[in-house]
């Protein structure tokens, strides 16, 4: 009931865990950042949304509506450039990412890229059919990465469709915007509920968005659960291995080693033991998981002008050093598309998204 201060949510950060001011007891399993969303809303109610906050939360919209050698441009030149990183609040050292040429989805409906892949179909197909979550970062800004992982599967021999879904409402739940990613989370689940099951599950190759269904939907959907047929692709990759459906013999013998930086979501919810079994796929692939916390860029903090130092120091703790330190050519690899953007803008290195490594393997 009272006025909400900015003052108040560090307060909250700081000693909601520990003290009694508030004279009750503090579950031991709170979620911080649940409880600082929450704290938003109510801070954009009592005062207001800013505008960098709404813009970066209708950031999808922008990417819809315009032409992506448009935005591209908008975003590269100098001068229009400057003026985007100081409305949003952004580091002027940092590069906004780019959009695909093509969406996911029209790279999808595309007859010769359909051509292309439907040619290279494993010659026993099993039929199942996989819905793929082409989501707000893949489906814009990773959109060649997508396809990729489509085509990964297919010649692996699923059947691939997307869904009529469109943002998972990660960016609106890291902003504070709860009731809007309310109201995406119940639409999705409407939408997906009678489609996706645990034969046909959603698969998604962005860990921030495929596991909001795991992790956020069960407190934004009251009444369906759909969370447990949401699969990060190497969860469904293992699981078809261990049943059998697929093996190494469809993938090069050939011996590499992949050096994993596991996403911070992924590590919290599910850990990298399935990305790291499904790396190991090809019979002579190793993998060494990389000894590093967060990348320090954790969605759009990175990209802020006041974190963009403190970014910076946490991605130089472990991560940086360990990546300049590999050989030229070493493999690199991280699910996330801002751990990717992050480490590349510290380092210079390529990151790949383990998709590409996997479908460079197959035979």
């Amino acid at each position: 009931d009272n006025p909400f201060d900015s003052k108040d949510l560090y307060w909250i950060l700081d000693n909601c865990l520990s003290c009694k001011a508030c004279k009750s007891e503090c579950p031991s399993n709170v979620d911080i950042a649940k409880l600082k969303s929450e704290f938003l809303q109510h801070y954009y109610d009592a005062n207001g949304m800013p505008l960098r906050v709404w813009l970066i939360n209708n950031l999808n919209l922008f990417q819809r509506l315009t032409p992506p050698s448009i935005y591209n441009y908008l975003i590269t030149n100098k001068h229009s450039s400057k003026l985007l990183k100081t409305i949003l609040g952004f580091s002027p050292q940092r590069t906004l990412p780019q959009l695909s040429s093509q969406s996911l989805r029209k790279m999808f409906k595309d007859l010769d890229a359909g051509i292309n892949i439907s040619n290279k179909l494993n010659s026993k197909p099993n039929s199942q059919k996989l819905y793929f979550f082409a989501d707000e970062f893949t489906n814009y800004q990773d959109a060649k990465i997508g396809i990729m992982a489509i085509e990964l599967l297919l010649r692996l021999g699923y059947e691939v469709e997307i869904p009529p879904i469109r943002d998972s409402g990660r960016i609106a739940m890291s902003k504070g915007w709860v009731r809007r990613a309310k109201r995406i989370a119940n639409y999705n689940t409407k939408k997906l509920r009678p489609l996706i099951s645990d034969t046909s599950p959603l698969i998604g190759i962005e860990p921030s968005t495929i596991l909001s269904f795991r992790d956020e939907y069960p407190s934004l959907v009251k009444d369906y659960n759909i969370g447990g047929y949401a699969l990060t692709i190497d969860e469904f990759l293992v699981r078809e291995l261990e049943a059998g459906r697929i093996d190494s013999s469809l993938f090069t013998e050939e011996e590499k080693l992949i050096h994993i930086h596991g996403h911070c979501q992924q590590k919290a919810l599910i850990g990298c033991n399935s990305l790291e079994k499904a790396l190991s796929i090809p019979i002579n692939y190793t993998t060494h998981l990389i000894p590093s916390g967060c990348c320090g860029m954790a969605g759009s903090f990175g990209y802020e002008k006041d974190n963009y130092e403190t970014s910076r120091a946490i991605g130089e703790q472990v991560l940086f050093p360990y990546i300049r330190s590999l050989e030229q050519g070493d493999i690199v690899v991280a699910s996330g598309t801002s751990c990717r953007e992050h480490i590349t803008h510290f380092t210079g290195k390529n990151i790949l998204h383990p998709v590409e490594v996997l479908l460079d393997a197959m035979l």
